[in-house]
């Protein structure tokens, strides 16, 4: 073969992938407009009410779709991401800027398929990679649910995105990468519990949503390994890892307490896991929860190689020090014990541990506060001391606690604070 026949050759299949991938992203972009609801659907029944209700609760729908002082499930809720901001819709029936318009098979076209009643691709923020998974009469419920709400009227807001991600073209390339439309079905070796459990955790839940590595592109590795939230200010831990969260080794009624009431003695759950307890998972059935934890309990521990421990500068640890006897051993104790049932120990802990210093860190600046639920009516809490504490100060008593009492985890710098504050 000549040279010239070499690059003919290759700009040949140059064209043809150019082609085939313009193929598919037409594809992509080529859903029809729906019509509008013709006229307003009969009420449903009340235990498809009932169900709606509770998936809405596992999906902790109301969080994201209601701004901070807002109407429940109006919209207006900014979610920051690396790629610019993005903004909740309006959920309630309003039929001008709600889902008043919206028939049910519009309603089920984006659950499933990540697709607005207009035809425009949705944005991934919206979990439609995981309620795809969902049973046709389950997204039914969750829409007569919706429907069921007092209408509001509040028009969204536009996103912020910067180009390209503001596009529809880059939205569609990004669901060819990482978006595959899918049922899940059952696994006839596992447990009924096991198997419900897998259902709501991978979908209405979406819990790999948070628990999962993204790449630079906002794609999903390995799920339930463990991620940064999008804003960065919190880490989603492995629920693979039991040196993280994961609750293999934990018996089955500490995982339902710990999602029904949001602490234990032995763990607490604080930030954006505290609002899933209070919002969501605090109001399920208990046979949902049992479901759920059932299916945490049998996720795979991977192979874990820790890396090597490094010691904190001597310096460090002595400010460390100072600043855990000035403003923390009252609540945790001298040696990190904690007080059986209101703080909890930081000796062992392994919320401290995580190779990942930041919910270490934004403890300490934000504050810690587990949910107020029935089963724990009255939390106690950690202040912030943001304002109190320098970025130095903040890593030094971080560090501190994670190489104390038997602790050993890595230092922690002024830049690591600094880029969680």
């Amino acid at each position: 073969m000549t040279r010239r026949q070499g690059i003919g050759m290759a700009a040949g299949v140059c064209l043809v992938a150019f082609l085939l991938l313009a193929l598919l992203l037409g594809r992509e972009l080529s859903a029809p407009a729906l019509p509008p609801l013709a006229e307003f659907p009969e009420p449903a029944d009340n235990d498809t009410l009932a169900r709606g209700a509770v998936l809405a609760r596992a999906g902790n729908c109301m969080a994201c779709h209601t701004a901070r002082g807002g109407e429940p499930y109006a919209g207006g809720h900014a979610i920051r991401t690396p790629f610019g901001t993005l903004v909740a819709g309006n959920l309630t029936p309003d039929v001008e800027t709600g889902l008043g318009g919206w028939s049910p098979e519009a309603f089920r076209r984006a659950l499933h398929q990540g697709i607005s009643r207009d035809g425009r691709l949705l944005y991934p923020a919206f979990p439609y990679g995981h309620t795809t998974r969902l049973q046709d009469a389950d997204v039914d419920a969750l829409y007569a649910h919706l429907r069921s709400l007092p209408p509001v009227s509040r028009p969204s807001e536009p996103h912020a995105l910067r180009f390209p991600y503001n596009t529809q073209m880059a939205l569609a390339l990004w669901r060819l990468l990482n978006f595959e439309p899918a049922r899940l079905p059952e696994d006839a070796t596992r447990s009924a519990d096991w198997n419900r459990g897998a259902y709501l955790v991978q979908g209405v839940a979406h819990c790999a949503a948070c628990h999962s590595p993204r790449n630079a592109w906002g794609g999903s590795g390995q799920a339930f390994s463990g991620g940064l939230m999008p804003d960065g200010r919190w880490y989603a831990p492995s629920l693979l890892d039991p040196a993280e969260a994961g609750v293999q080794d934990w018996p089955v009624g500490d995982v339902l307490r710990l999602l029904r009431d949001g602490h234990l003695d032995h763990a607490t759950t604080m930030g954006p896991m505290a609002e899933v307890v209070f919002h969501g998972t605090s109001h399920l059935p208990e046979a949902d929860l049992l479901a759920m934890a059932t299916y945490l309990r049998e996720l795979p521990v991977p192979a874990v190689r820790q890396p090597a421990f490094k010691a904190a500068d001597a310096s460090a640890l002595r400010l460390g020090a100072q600043v855990y006897e000035r403003h923390c051993a009252e609540c945790h104790g001298p040696q990190g014990q904690g007080a059986p049932g209101a703080y909890l120990p930081l000796a062992g802990n392994r919320a401290l541990l995580m190779v990942s210093p930041v919910n270490a860190i934004q403890a300490i600046l934000s504050g810690g506060f587990s949910p107020a639920t029935a089963g724990n009516p009255q939390p106690y809490g950690m202040p912030p001391y943001r304002t109190q504490l320098s970025d130095t100060e903040v890593a030094a008593v971080a560090s501190f606690i994670r190489q104390s009492w038997g602790n050993r985890a890595g230092p922690v710098s002024p830049l690591d604070v600094q880029r969680v504050r």
